[in-house]
């Protein structure tokens, strides 16, 4: 585990991955998008920063893949 941990709300996990709230929370329960933290009993959740960012770099190099085989 890093130090510099960082949650996510969703408004700025939907603005740094460019996805829709319903696809945000779709790819979460598929388990294909890092898996939300729960901030406290009131039903609040997060994403840690870190892996959101690794998501994301994921799918650049899949679409950058994919464009080099084409």
């Amino acid at each position: 585990m890093t130090d510099n941990l960082r949650v996510m709300r969703i408004e700025e996990v939907i603005k740094r991955t460019g996805l829709g709230r319903s696809s945000v929370y779709k790819y979460t329960l598929n388990r294909t998008f890092p898996q939300q933290v729960q901030l406290g009993a009131g039903g609040a959740v997060g994403w840690l920063e870190h892996e959101v960012n690794g998501w994301v770099n994921e799918q650049i190099h899949k679409s950058r893949c994919a464009a080099s085989r084409a």
